[in-house]
């Protein structure tokens, strides 16, 4: 039941830290209509964490991140990255670190299904160019919202199938005061039985939907969870259980550095949670390797 030392793990969700990240967080502005959200929160779900992580001020970012990331040994993480007009400095600085450090991240984009077949065709360029190993999204974030179940995202699904790339979405009540609708558990039956191609990996938690989160992944042999933005402490006990029982080649482990966890803070958590021995290794870092398709030899 212990934790054991010496794996190398795949982190899920991370980003590169900045001097002042609230800038990340302008694409939500418009749907914010509380004034604590708007002028008070650096990040939208403030509230829901405590002690986000500092950088401080830091000469290199990308090499402090390193350094975080080597002192918990985790061998490479997923960041996501954007090269167009519009994207904000953290897609920059990540874009960059992809290059710099190809051993040590893998990128994802970031999708918005409002821009119709002009996203389809950026996805595939970005595949091409910069080797996206899955597309993340959040739902209840993107303005207008966009239902899981609803056509809008079709052509991203098709294209995700086509690429053999995951599927990553927001699921469960949103930490930013925004409508939770459009990331119902419930919407993925529909997205895996029509789609059954379709890799999925859960962010975000699925809260209060936890329970049905687990029905659909004993359903759907493609759908699967990630333990992003939550503290080890706060794993929802049905998603241990499953890991532990059916479904230990189903959860991966994401954490939430710098967004709203410090990684000293995960790992002070993580030996605490009670998955089996075998389901270790799983977690940390076989399930990510086989189910986003990286190469072993190229991340360690």
């Amino acid at each position: 039941m212990a934790m054991p030392k010496g794996i190398k793990v795949v982190d899920l969700m991370m980003g590169i830290p900045g001097e002042d990240n609230s800038r990340w967080y302008e694409f939500i502005k418009p749907l914010l209509m509380d004034q604590e959200s708007r002028d008070q929160f650096k990040m939208p779900a403030q509230y829901m964490f405590k002690d986000i992580p500092q950088a401080g001020s830091q000469s290199d970012y990308i090499a402090y991140t390193l350094e975080q990331m080597d002192r918990h040994d985790i061998q490479c993480a997923m960041i996501g990255i954007d090269d167009g007009e519009e994207r904000n400095a953290a897609a920059s600085v990540n874009l960059q670190a992809l290059h710099s450090h190809p051993g040590r991240f893998f990128a994802s984009y970031e999708t918005d299904p409002n821009r119709g077949m002009d996203e389809v065709r950026k996805i595939r360029r970005l595949h091409q160019e910069h080797g996206i190993k899955a597309v993340t999204a959040f739902p209840s974030g993107v303005c207008p919202q966009v239902p899981l179940c609803d056509a809008k995202w079709y052509p991203i699904y098709a294209t995700c199938i086509d690429l053999d790339i995951p599927f990553c979405p927001c699921v469960g009540v949103p930490g930013p005061r925004v409508p939770l609708y459009p990331q119902k558990v419930e919407h993925l039956d529909q997205v895996c039985w029509f789609f059954p191609e379709l890799k999925v990996v859960m962010r975000h938690g699925g809260e209060p939907w936890q329970a049905m989160a687990v029905k659909l992944m004993l359903k759907y042999p493609n759908l699967h969870y990630m333990t992003s933005a939550f503290a080890p402490r706060h794993y929802p006990p049905e998603i241990v259980h499953y890991a532990n029982t059916r479904g230990g080649d189903k959860i991966m482990y994401a954490g939430y550095f710098p967004m709203g966890l410090s990684l000293e803070r995960i790992f002070e958590d993580l030996p605490k949670v009670q998955f089996r021995d075998h389901v270790w290794p799983l977690f940390l870092r076989e399930n990510a390797l086989r189910v986003f398709k990286l190469d072993p030899a190229a991340f360690g």
